[in-house]
């Protein structure tokens, strides 16, 4: 069954379709949506088939993938020993281009972090990602939808994008053209700021 492709607006997006996109995500089903940086694709991060679906489309592996959370407060869940210092930075620099690999709780899915302890987070300076994640009441599974090794153009434009994976995903959000360039990922699991990928934020704003 081919995916639909949803309009919203990121300044205001509109209560009723954003139910729908939740009653999607939460039967199971798996979505593509914009970020603050590339268009996403996910699912309700503890479901367990949807998560191998996004990683069959990505050819990736669960503990390679991050999560998007609504605010600080529903990061401090699902990670531990999280120092002062970090969370001051965060909290200046979120929501934002970032992605921040911590020390993961037990309130994560084993699925995400089995062969590893730490996961990536990110609140996206975006309000279509962050009610949908508002309404679902969980995290939803972040990953972007290009290849790692050259950014292609369909990345931005959701209309190419619905082309491409409207037989593989159940919705695509378009909320306008996305930008090509992914977030910044910073380490902070070992009570350090490590940028281990240069992308659209620059942490040392923050620090």
């Amino acid at each position: 069954m081919a995916a639909e492709l949803i309009k919203l607006y990121e300044e205001n997006p509109e209560i009723d379709k954003i139910d729908k996109i939740v009653k999607v995500l939460k039967s199971g089903g798996v979505v593509i949506y914009p970020t603050d940086t590339v268009y996403g694709i996910g699912c309700d991060f503890s479901n367990n088939k949807a998560v191998q679906r996004v990683c069959q489309i990505k050819n990736t592996k669960p503990q390679a993938l991050s999560f998007i959370c609504y605010d600080l407060s529903e990061i401090a869940e699902y990670t531990r020993g999280l120092s002062t210092p970090i969370f001051k930075v965060m909290k200046k620099a979120l929501p934002g281009p970032f992605t921040f690999i911590l020390n993961a709780s037990n309130s994560v899915p084993k699925v995400l972090n089995a062969k590893k302890k730490t996961v990536g987070i990110r609140v996206p300076d975006n309000n279509i990602p962050r009610e949908i994640v508002k309404n679902l009441g969980n995290p939803i599974i972040t990953t972007s939808i290009h290849d790692e090794d050259e950014i292609l153009e369909y990345s931005t434009d959701p209309e190419l994008i619905f082309e491409k994976y409207e037989n593989l995903v159940d919705i695509v959000i378009d909320g306008g053209y996305g930008a090509n360039v992914a977030s910044t990922v910073v380490d902070c699991s070992q009570d350090d700021f490590e940028v281990v990928r240069e992308g659209l934020g620059d942490i040392n704003e923050y620090l």
